[in-house]
């Protein structure tokens, strides 16, 4: 086999700089769109309009815990069955944290660096139970946020039992 000769070489050379120039500049309109176009936000405005029904709603609009302390009221009583429920999810979600009885010994208290909060003395037991059920929804500057774990009533409940364990220190 002989090798290609100059003009054969320069073909070749000419035709892969064209299918390379050819790849990108395809794509060129597009690819600085990003850095051209107005800035939309997502979901700024609603993709399409839905039908009723067709979007699980459930809550209350975004406020601060300031304005949910006096804005929201919790809607449950006390009745055995909605404490027991609240108790559950407290020792789920809660007690790793707060304790069992709310005094912020809870087990996992050793890894973090500020320590939880004392729910049944002190600041807590002054709280609204809108301010409470909002830190439970949004949490604070070192709580998670627990409003993708729990539904609004689950959290009143929380709150409920939260009340019945400063009841019960109070009370001795």
């Amino acid at each position: 086999m002989r090798p290609p000769d100059a003009a054969l070489r320069g073909a070749i050379a000419l035709c892969a700089a064209l299918l390379l120039a050819a790849s990108g500049a395809g794509a060129f309109p597009w690819s600085i769109d990003m850095f051209r176009g107005e800035s939309v936000q997502p979901l700024a405005q609603a993709p399409r309009v839905m039908p009723r029904g067709t979007l699980p709603l459930d809550g209350e609009p975004p406020m601060s815990r300031e304005v949910a302390a006096a804005a929201l009221h919790n809607p449950l009583k006390p009745d055995a069955r909605e404490l027991s429920a609240g108790k559950a999810l407290y020792e789920t979600d809660c007690a790793v944290c707060h304790g069992r009885g709310g005094r912020g010994d809870g087990s996992v208290r050793f890894l973090l660096r500020i320590p939880p909060a004392d729910l049944t003395s002190g600041v807590p037991t002054q709280r609204s139970d809108g301010y409470i059920y909002a830190t439970i929804r949004d949490g604070s500057i070192v709580m998670p946020s627990y409003a993708d774990a729990m539904s609004a009533h689950e959290r009143w409940e929380v709150v409920l039992y939260v009340r019945s364990l400063q009841n019960k220190v109070s009370a001795k």
